[in-house]
């Protein structure tokens, strides 16, 4: 068995602990404290429905403009350049300067130059504040924390509770989608969404090849 490697600690903004980049081989891992991971190279079916699903309930719309809340591993964003046309303008929101850091170093082969596509602008900092700013979006998918049920960073919470769900339906244009990404099932957050105003879908998604038993949830929330 190869051992993990620790590369390298990003600490979150705003008292969000810290996340570490760990390599097994070609194998890359993000870390939350207590060595929960948050996410994995060799994981990331889920992520790309997460984008490519939007997409789908979108496709038509000339012109559109997309928000995407966590650069993660990438996979999201590669996912979007794939799916929407070319005339798209796409924002990703990253919390953590590290995480981009990595994404042009050590796991510069993982994210396969999408932060270089000149259709996209990337933000680091908080993805509430291109929420609650002057621009108007199509589609908002948030892959931020692990849903949620967050595990990092309290003030996450506050994309999902009825003030964020407010705002990000404030923020889409009519018939723009918020798509949001969960690792697990949440009763609570698919009440909460539904009563925002919005037209859901709630859907079960493989998190990866060889795993059928491993799933997220992605909710396709389209705005009345």
């Amino acid at each position: 068995m190869i051992p993990w490697l620790h590369l390298s600690t990003a600490t979150m903004p705003g008292g969000g602990g810290t996340l570490r980049l760990m390599q097994r081989g070609q194998e890359f891992s993000i870390m939350a404290e207590g060595g929960i991971e948050l996410m994995n190279s060799r994981l990331s079916g889920s992520e790309q429905a997460l984008a490519g699903l939007t997409a789908e309930r979108l496709a038509g719309r000339p012109g559109q403009r997309v928000l995407i809340g966590g650069l993660g591993m990438g996979f999201t964003l590669r996912a979007a350049l794939a799916a929407w046309p070319k005339e798209t303008r796409i924002v990703v929101g990253e919390l953590a300067p590290e995480v981009v850091d990595w994404a042009r170093g050590p796991m510069a082969a993982v994210y396969g130059g999408c932060l270089d596509d000149p259709r996209v602008s990337l933000a680091v900092g908080d993805v509430r504040d291109q929420i609650r700013g002057e621009a108007v979006w199509d589609a908002i998918l948030l892959d931020v924390d692990n849903g949620p049920e967050g595990l990092t960073r309290r003030a996450n919470d506050s994309l999902y509770d009825v003030a964020g769900l407010a705002a990000a339906r404030a923020a889409l244009k009519p018939g723009g989608v918020l798509a949001v990404w969960s690792s697990a099932p949440h009763a609570v957050f698919s009440r909460r969404v539904r009563s925002a105003g919005f037209v859901v879908e709630e859907l079960k998604v493989k998190a990866g090849p060889g795993r059928r038993k491993a799933s997220h949830v992605i909710w396709l929330a389209v705005k009345r």
